[in-house]
């Protein structure tokens, strides 16, 4: 976790909470739970970056990275409310490997800086 404001959660997979801090590790199946008035902002290690908004629900489905190759993937899954990403060296070298879901839509990114918004309602 690059910065935290306000009241931002870290969920297991096993589902239990612990209050998310600036460097925080996140592993790769986490889901970030953020509050009203809150956000978080991950950068992971092919330098993408995330910005969770508040009111928001993000898993961070797969991630994947070799430094060496810069091969690698990512898929995130927004459940609610909103999500900017700029994509880092995985989505330079092959767009094709980043995901975004929402519960109506999977998006395959072309760009490198856009940003996601779902009321969570199918």
């Amino acid at each position: 976790m690059k910065s935290v404001r306000g009241s931002v959660q870290l969920l297991s997979t096993a589902g239990t909470p612990r209050a998310a801090n600036a460097g925080d590790a996140l592993a790769a199946v986490d889901r970030i739970v953020t509050g009203p008035d809150s956000s978080a902002s991950v950068v992971l290690r092919d330098d993408t970056t995330l910005v969770v908004g508040p009111s928001s629900r993000l898993d961070l489905k797969e991630f994947h990275f070799n430094a060496t190759t810069h091969e690698g993937g990512v898929l995130v899954s927004l459940l609610r409310g909103s999500m900017r990403m700029i994509t880092g060296l995985i989505g330079k070298t092959n767009p094709d490997a980043i995901r975004v879901e929402t519960q109506t839509a999977t998006i395959g990114i072309r760009g490198t800086d856009f940003i996601v918004q779902t009321d969570g309602q199918p």
